[in-house]
């Protein structure tokens, strides 16, 4: 007998002492490796990006754009790996964000544009700030939320406590940014009394002049004096709160006039900017107790790149418990409103189980198949095959995460594979009792070994061309194909090295019992060549019994493929996992009040503190609450404002509630949008999202040659989508109308009085902005106390009142500014969008309902565009992919999860060819024969039947998971027939004639075979229960039950049509076997 690869390397290691040593050293460094890769829930996506804020006092948004955005636009896009620039031009200021290619290295990415924008500063016309860059990535989502609240303590006194808190987990190594949200901080306000003012002769500025003029302190310099040096130091800072009372600001008949005089001088909080407060639902405990909402502040936590947010979360979380007896109060409450490390620990832990229940249930079925000890030889073999697999993460930095934990339990039932047919084949050969042992065994090898070497590598070909998915869903899938592959090359060197160790020393002792159960009987008698004979046999005989069973196939494949287009099989990119938490997102027409806005967020929060799957909820009232996933692209923390609030709501853990994260957000939705339809309020939920983060799910983006009619057909497109069905939280980025008042200053009238117009501007910035002049002097304070000059919020709450305001002229006289401007009333200026250089309205809508997927709401898109007017002679195109070349014509494209929708399934299709194609050519390669591996490739088609069947029966979405699912089964599919074919050729090298061998061959292979399908069907089931995976699982359990089914009977059915009549027909295609004869 002729020795292949896989016999010599067999040869080695069965006779060798340092396997077993070797098998140690595997297991001890594998978990090892466990314990030092950093855990995570979702994998780390490298997308560079930026933002980039430069303001322009002064300026309306058409020139902002024209005068800054447009030049900055043209730099950015000039930088090599710059994917999309997003620009909005807004009132005195403008926003740039770059997107960079996904992999593009970060650090390089933001020199490059660091330096674009500094060597092209000089062209920046002047009064423009300079440009500040604030760079994004995924660690700038908090993993950790602490939410401290009183029943005594106001905001004002909690936010001291946070602060105090903030600067001590700064301290904790690897944090990287904290944020505190809420709370208001330590201010001095100076209340001018108008009438005082005048009586006095001071306006406004001369009052500010004087106090920041009283407020400075220079050390001076020295003097010598007896050979001594004396230092000098000049002046006082302000204080305390008499200092600044005690200031004199004017005088009036040789006496002096003080601050206090004129104003009343307030040291507290702040007016307020936002509120944040937390109360509870019916989901906790604490409900009972607690039934209003409280004061509340919130702190944030990102950790630093790479670190493990498992062990900061639990260092921070003991270091607050110890701060309980020295700084934090008995009656303040730290509620931990997110914890991202422990909920990734979770997930870890519960797919490490999976992978211990998937290897334990495999060996189940092996040893069912071969006995204890055949089950035990492959039980051994595994650990070892994961154990090298997480070693190669760990050398790869990759992290402990969903995905890279799937790519090892969607593996398991393959891994497993090579082992089985092994050990299946010594075993078959030590019961035959023809040679010793240790030949039988390297024969047993020598028969499979090449096979199975290139069996494996085809599943490899046919999963690893997944790696190459383009764009956000990239990074995202990779570690799937990679760490699948990984697992695979490891466990047919495992299979080839510590298996045949293993099967010498444990199936050998079959003495007894062997001889009496089979060791004569011959193959024909065997019970499963009995049943094959019973099904294959007829189909090999009679030509019409074959055609009607190929052609029943085929109608059956037709049939299940028809389920797409009836949409009894939804596609979807991937849907929702069950999270413990979700955000309501209240957006309030402009021009709103804060306090409005409170009334509705507080509303929908009462509403939200009935619910029994609600534990706690934070609300934000003109801040954002701490983002997550998804507001990393969507600019949530820059959200701000009266009219903007966010509503972070916590849910039961998943354990205690049957619902989905999913289910509860669509059945609250209807309730929410109700109150919001009565305050007017535009509401969204917004969930963590299962992919990579997108502005929307549906966004449609209006391009065209006038901004103005650009408006028009969004807010059309904005009113079809909102009677679509299943499209829900619709809403675009068009600012309402806010009423703007314009102070012209008449020119000629102030000179004439003496007052210069920037006088007039300065005073009303001062007394209406709020903004600190000057600050008081506290050496210990963590922020600057800053001291605000204004009016009484009650003289600056009508046109009249505020223009009553005076200023002081040159000769010393005091004018009322109400002589000096002509006051108009006009709406403000919107925001201009831009993308890639081209302005853009934006429409965003979600997904709730039967089909959620967005592909079917676009797709029914088209007849209803056609209804929107427009103006004479224009039409209204629409696009899929990419942005239109010219701007002539009104345009609609579709992004947001549409747009990645498209290029994964476009990548995946194109995967899955060259998938095909790879094993085509591996499989040629092998037997030397262009037919042969036409016909094993037979089988993949087949699985489809399967796959799209079971999606089907559990009523699930074809997702992006399913479609891998179905390129990985293709390669185990096809590693199914090449163990066939190769067996037939075996078969017929020795002269039997080809039916007789076909039959043979299923009989002998039917066990191996079948016992692969299980561990597959098997490692799949454990996945089942992922939300997001449960497609990969689906696609593997029905397909490879349908498939190995028909494989087993169409593989030898159609090689038996296509191969010459002639005995010796398999010949060609047995070349390269004759060294491997049977016995």
């Amino acid at each position: 007998m002729k020795e292949g690869i896989a016999g010599k390397i067999a040869k080695v290691f069965m006779q060798s002492k340092l396997t077993v040593l070797l098998m140690i050293v595997f297991m001890v460094v594998g978990v090892w490796s466990s314990f030092l890769i950093p855990r995570e829930e979702e994998p780390q996506i490298d997308v560079p990006m930026a933002d980039i804020f430069v303001g322009y006092p002064g300026a309306s948004p058409t020139e902002v754009e024209s005068r800054v955005i447009k030049p900055l636009e043209q730099l950015i896009s000039n930088i090599k790996g710059v994917e999309y620039v997003y620009s909005t031009a807004m009132k005195e200021q403008g926003m740039v964000i770059v997107q960079f290619y996904v992999g593009e290295d970060i650090e390089r990415s933001f020199v490059k544009l660091y330096n674009e924008i500094n060597k092209h500063m000089d062209q920046m016309p002047a009064g423009v700030t300079f440009p500040l860059v604030k760079t994004r990535a995924i660690d700038d989502v908090p993993m950790l939320g602490l939410t401290l609240w009183s029943e005594n303590y106001d905001d004002y006194q909690l936010n001291q406590i946070a602060q105090e808190l903030e600067s001590e987990i700064k301290k904790v190594i690897d944090v990287a940014i904290t944020h505190k949200i809420g709370g208001r901080n330590r201010q001095l306000r100076v209340v001018l009394d108008k009438d005082k003012l005048a009586s006095s002769g001071l306006d406004f500025l001369s009052v500010s002049e004087m106090i920041t003029a009283s407020n400075s302190q220079l050390s001076s310099g020295s003097f010598d004096k007896n050979d001594s040096e004396f230092l000098i130091q000049t002046g006082k800072f302000l204080e305390t709160v008499t200092d600044v009372e005690n200031l004199v600001v004017g005088v009036q008949q040789n006496q002096p006039i003080y601050l206090k005089q004129v104003a009343k001088i307030m040291d507290g909080p702040e007016v307020p900017q936002n509120y944040v407060s937390l109360g509870f639902g019916k989901g906790s405990v604490k409900a009972d107790e607690y039934k209003s909402e409280y004061p509340a502040v919130t702190i944030s936590v990102a950790k630093r790149k790479g670190a493990d947010a498992m062990k900061i979360s639990e260092v921070i979380i003991d270091k607050v418990d110890h701060l309980r007896s020295t700084l934090i109060p008995n009656d303040v409450n730290v509620e931990i409103s997110r914890n991202y490390g422990e909920t990734a620990s979770q997930k870890v832990s519960e797919l490490l189980w999976h992978l211990i229940g998937t290897i334990f249930a495999v060996t189940l079925v092996v040893m069912l198949a071969m006995g204890w000890r055949g089950g035990l030889v492959v039980f051994l073999s595994v650990p070892i095959t994961f154990a090298l697999t997480l070693l190669s993460y760990y050398m790869m930095d990759y992290t402990l995460n969903r995905i890279t934990l799937f790519a090892l339990v969607f593996v398991t039932g393959i891994v497993v594979d090579d082992s089985i047919i092994i050990a299946e084949n010594m075993h078959r050969h030590f019961k035959m009792k023809r040679l010793p042992f240790k030949q039988a065994a390297l024969y047993a090898i020598n028969e499979v070994g090449n096979p199975t070497i290139l069996a494996t590598f085809t599943v490899i070909a046919s999963v690893l061309p997944m790696a190459f998915v383009s764009g956000l869903m990239g990074p995202y899938m990779a570690p799937m194909p990679i760490g699948a592959s990984i697992a695979m090359i490891l466990s047919l060197f495992v299979a080839l090295t510590i298996t045949p160790y293993l099967g010498l020393i444990f199936l050998r002792e079959k003495e007894k019992k062997a001889k009496v159960e089979k060791a004569e009987k011959p193959l024909e008698e065997t019970l499963i060549y009995r049943i094959y004979n019973k099904f294959e046999g007829p189909l090999l005989e009679s030509k019409t019994k074959r055609w009607l069973f190929l052609g029943g196939t085929f109608l059956v494949l037709l049939g299940t493929m028809a389920l797409f287009f009836t949409n009894s099989v939804a596609v979807k990119m991937l849907p929702f996992d069950n999270k413990n938490e979700f955000q309501v997102i209240i957006d309030m027409p402009e021009g709103t009040t804060l306090e409005r806005t409170g009334v509705v967020a507080q509303e929908i929060s009462q509403y939200l503190s009935t619910r029994p799957e609600v534990v706690n909820y934070q609300n934000y009232v003109g801040t954002s609450a701490p983002i997550t996933f998804n507001g990393l692209v969507r600019h949530y923390d820059l959200r701000g404002g009266s009219n903007m609030a966010d509503i972070q709501v916590n849910l039961k853990e998943k354990d205690q509630r049957s619902a989905q994260s999913h289910d509860i957000a669509s059945l609250l939705r209807p309730d929410i949008q109700k109150i919001a339809a009565k305050y007017n309020a535009n509401v969204k939920l917004v969930e963590v999202p299962p992919g990579p983060p997108v502005l929307s799910t549906i966004v449609a983006e209006v391009y065209g040659p006038d901004y103005n009619e650009q408006i028009k057909i969004a807010n059309s497109i904005q009113n079809i989508l909102k009677n679509t069905d299943d499209v829900v939280d619709v809403d675009w980025m068009v600012e309402a109308d806010q009423t703007e008042y314009q102070f012209e200053i008449d020119k000629e009238k102030a000179m004439l009085y003496g007052v210069a117009p920037q006088q007039i501007a300065y005073t009303m910035n001062m007394a209406l902005s709020n903004r600190a002049i000057t600050n008081l002097y506290d050496e210990d304070a963590t922020n600057q106390v800053g001291l605000v000059l204004t009016l009484d919020e009650k003289e600056k709450s009508t046109i009249s009142d505020i223009s009553q305001l005076k200023v002081k002229s040159k000769q010393g006289n005091l004018v009322p500014i109400a002589d000096l401007v002509t006051i108009n009333e006009t709406t403000a200026a919107k925001s201009i969008y831009r993308k890639n250089q081209k302005r853009v309205v934006y429409v965003l809508a979600d997904m709730a309902g039967e089909l959620e997927s967005p592909a079917y709401a676009i797709l029914g898109m088209e007849e209803k565009l056609k209804e929107i007017t427009l103006p004479q002679g224009f039409e209204l195109n629409e696009l899929y992919l990419g942005q239109p070349e010219y701007e002539d014509n009104y345009t609609v494209k579709w992004d947001g999860e549409w747009q990645i929708t498209l290029e994964v399934f476009r990548d995946l299709g194109i995967a899955f060819l060259g998938a095909i194609i790879l094993i085509y050519i591996l499989i040629v390669g092998w037997f030397q024969n262009f037919k042969a591996p036409i016909v094993m490739m037979v089988a993949i088609p087949l699985s489809l039947i399967g796959i799209i069947l079971g999606h089907w029966f559990m009523g699930a979405f074809f997702t992006a998971t399913s479609f891998i699912g179905m390129i990985a089964l293709a390669g185990i599919m096809v590693r199914n027939s090449v163990l066939l074919i190769d067996f037939i050729n075996l078969r017929t090298a020795e002269g039997i004639p080809l039916k007789q061998a076909a039959i043979e061959a299923g009989a002998v292979r039917t066990t191996p075979i079948l016992l692969t399908a299980g561990t597959v069907v098997i490692g799949a089931f454990v996945i089942l229960f992922d939300p997001i995976f449960q497609g990969l699982a689906i696609s593997l359990m029905g397909g490879t039950i349908v498939s190995t089914i028909l494989t087993l009977l169409v593989v030898p059915l159609v090689y038996y049509m296509i191969s010459p009549p002639t005995p010796e027909g398999g010949v060609d295609a047995g070349e390269k076997t004759e060294g491997k004869k049977a016995s």
